[in-house]
């Protein structure tokens, strides 16, 4: 394999929908009879490509379908893509964890892999016996790991609950320790799956540098499956994005990330049937976006504004705000913009039609990747007229070398908390 420290050989991998295990006995019966008549087995001749939005037609799905590609040694790869796309499942291939359906990967080195919180810890085992469990695994011998444990356990920052049950962590805990171990402990090939975002920013800030130290100085290979474009783009030299199993597209990260977010399934159909009515006090009739009926809003370091419209009728002749509230990919809560009270068509706000039409400013130093702008009409801290949560997709091409927000109070009114 000379430099080739990873190589994924026509990797497909099949599930059957609705059952827990291989499949039925007839199945079972079906692909044995096949088996020793030499055939092929009859159920990789159907399946459906995993696409989530659309319904079920077949018994069987193809999470992965025909993936083919290398990594050299050195390399870190960005693997990115839609929830569902198969980057967790390719990874859980590559690590072992289940087989391909067909293909084969050839991987060179001892793997680490962090997948998913608590992955590979025993819960009733304390967070000392877990790293020298964890490295024995890796075929470490334990002199190896007590020289790395101090700088583990630092890394980790739980030294107070080192001889504790990790069945006693936090998830965050549980992270901190788990990468901890699986960076530390020198593989050759690091894997690691979206479980950093569950960290705090001064962790994942922390993971990210030691990940670049790993591959830089170490030489080692690293697969980073992250949502957050700005982390995949400030730690990997490569990219590749996945589409409903597939693999869309291979290059730079940079051109790997402008695919993924060019890619034309963002622009769905409006969506206004997702309104709250928390009172009968208020009709909305009509919200537009950028003067647009897309849901959808692209915005980049030259272009982060933001044009709201809501028309509708007050019943009652209370005074209201435009609450704006701002997600991240996961649909956590970011913070409050606070405008103050919307210019309305009429400003007492008396019964009738009423327009309201602000300009919402985002920040300059967005990261790349995927937020969601709630929207509400309310009398602060009163009552709550209308809410729409993650009404607005927004798709951040990014600010260059941006890697997350900074909140602060703007010049132009709003806040974000």
């Amino acid at each position: 394999m000379s430099d080739i420290a990873i190589k994924f050989e026509g990797v497909s991998k099949q599930y059957r929908l609705g059952v827990i295990g291989t499949g039925t006995i007839s199945h079972d019966l079906n692909r044995w009879w096949h088996l020793v008549r030499g055939k092929e087995d009859p159920y990789l001749k159907i399946g459906e490509t995993n696409d989530r939005s659309a319904k079920a037609t077949s018994e069987y799905v193809w999470a992965l379908r025909d993936i083919s590609f290398d990594v050299k040694q050195g390399d870190v790869i960005g693997i990115i893509g839609k929830n569902g796309a198969g980057k967790s499942t390719l990874l859980k291939l590559l690590s072992r964890v289940t087989s391909p359906t067909l293909g084969s990967i050839k991987a060179k080195g001892r793997i680490a892999s962090l997948l998913e919180v608590g992955t590979g810890f025993h819960p009733e085992m304390t967070g000392r016996e877990n790293i020298y469990m964890n490295g024995a695994i890796m075929g470490m011998t334990k002199a190896e790991i007590t020289q790395k444990l101090d700088e583990i356990v630092a890394f980790a920052g739980v030294e107070k609950y080192i001889d504790t049950p990790v069945k006693r962590y936090s998830s965050g805990m549980t992270v901190r320790l788990g990468f901890a171990i699986a960076a530390h402990l020198e593989p050759e090939i690091l894997v690691v799956d979206e479980v950093l975002a569950v960290g705090d920013a001064e962790f994942q800030k922390k993971a990210i540098g030691k990940m670049q130290d790993v591959s830089q100085k170490g030489g080692r290979t690293v697969l980073f499956v992250s949502h957050n474009m700005g982390a995949v783009e400030t730690l990997c030299t490569k990219g590749i994005v996945l589409k409903d199993g597939q693999l869309s597209f291979q290059g730079s990260v940079k051109d790997s990330i402008d695919e993924y977010l060019k890619d034309e399934t963002f622009s769905e159909e409006r969506i206004i049937n997702g309104i709250e009515y928390l009172s009968n006090n208020i009709i909305i009739n009509n919200i537009s976006i950028n003067d647009s009926e897309s849901n959808v809003v692209c915005i980049d370091e030259n272009n982060s504004d933001i044009h709201i419209v809501i028309e509708g009728e007050n019943i009652s002749e209370k005074n209201m705000s435009l609450g704006l509230v701002l997600y991240d990919y996961r649909k956590v809560r970011l913070g409050i913009f606070s405008p103050g009270h919307v210019k309305a068509s009429n400003s007492k706000f008396e019964k009738g039609k009423f327009r309201i039409e602000e300009t919402l400013h985002l920040p300059s130093n967005m990261t790349k990747g995927e937020f969601y702008l709630g929207i509400s009409l309310h009398q602060p801290n009163i009552e709550l007229f209308m809410n729409i949560p993650y009404f607005v997709q927004i798709i951040s091409k990014g600010k260059t070398g941006a890697t997350g927000l900074e909140f602060e109070y703007k010049d132009n009114g709003f806040l974000i908390l």
